[in-house]
């Protein structure tokens, strides 16, 4: 435990110099809240509370850019070579990545609460307990999906384009820019398929609605980030590389192929998906309804 608690130091101490991590963990978010919060809120409190669940999960979700982009400077530098000699696993490197990503994302997100309570006046913050569970939980997920792009791009150009691949469908089908009740029916249902969708309804229930940690929407958006969580993370341990001329072993292909394809994994994800589609898109209409600045909301 000692010697995890020293690696994951380490990783935050190397973290903290890398300008990337920095822009996409730090800078970006602090871009998104005051655009979401001047911009479409106008500055209302109660706009900007409604905002402020898709704006945690862009902040949330930006984690796995910055993270894999270190990762791969780490790989091209030499450094993740250097820990290779020590008896250091690559399960013992990812999840202290995992970690050291939500200490450092925890700052951002406190200072995005304070902000919206100091600048804005939002006074109520809805249910704090369930927005730090789905804070948490979202950040091991979509760590744990930057350390995939990580563990299969050998440069950071590589590593820009799969992230812009896998970026834009995250903000755009999830609810994070456009409200899901807004989207075609067709894509809407892409958009359920995806762990952004239920991180942007879950923080939405959790601040703007105040629900419970054990209420459905909580419940069923904590459960779909959790299984992401391990799916993404069992295939990041699979296919880890130390140097970047290093081979993915045919083992851990076959492994991360099979995990992709297993029809209960997909069944697990299926059922709590189709469960909420109902839900998600009568909350998304409701929540579209009140602070597409009517004149109620305005006042």
């Amino acid at each position: 435990m000692t010697n995890f608690a020293t690696l994951t130091r380490m990783r935050i101490q190397l973290t903290l110099r890398n300008k990337m991590f920095l822009f996409f963990s730090v800078i970006m978010p602090f871009g998104f809240f005051f655009f979401y919060a001047v911009v479409l809120a106008r500055g209302i409190p109660r706009a900007v509370l409604y905002f402020l669940g898709p704006v945690l999960a862009l902040t949330v979700m930006g984690s796995f850019w910055g993270l894999s982009a270190a990762l791969v400077t780490f790989r091209e530098q030499g450094i993740l070579r250097r820990f290779h000699v020590t008896p250091v696993t690559p399960s013992d490197m990812l999840a202290s990545s995992v970690v050291a990503n939500f200490v450092l994302t925890l700052p951002t997100v406190f200072i995005e609460f304070l902000f919206a309570r100091a600048f804005f006046h939002v006074t109520h913050l809805g249910n704090l307990v369930s927005a730090f569970l789905l804070i948490a939980v979202g950040a091991v997920s979509f760590a744990s999906m930057g350390l995939v792009v990580a563990s299969v791009t050998n440069t950071m150009q590589e590593t820009q384009v799969i992230n812009q691949l896998i970026w834009f469908p995250l903000i755009f089908l999830s609810g994070a820019t456009v409200p899901l009740a807004d989207l075609p029916q067709v894509v809407k249902h892409v958009g359920l398929f995806l762990p952004a969708t239920y991180l942007v309804t879950g923080l939405q229930s959790a601040i703007y609605w105040s629900f419970a940690p054990w209420s459905v929407d909580v419940l069923l958006a904590l459960c779909s980030l959790a299984l992401w969580a391990i799916l993404t993370f069992f295939l990041s341990a699979q296919l880890f590389r130390w140097e970047p001329e290093s081979k993915i072993p045919r083992r851990a292909k076959l492994l991360a192929a099979a995990t992709d394809q297993r029809p209960d994994l997909q069944f697990q994800f299926f059922i709590p998906l189709q469960l909420s589609t109902y839900r998600l898109e009568t909350a998304g209409a409701k929540l579209v309804g009140e602070t597409a600045f009517p004149s109620r909301l305005m006042h």
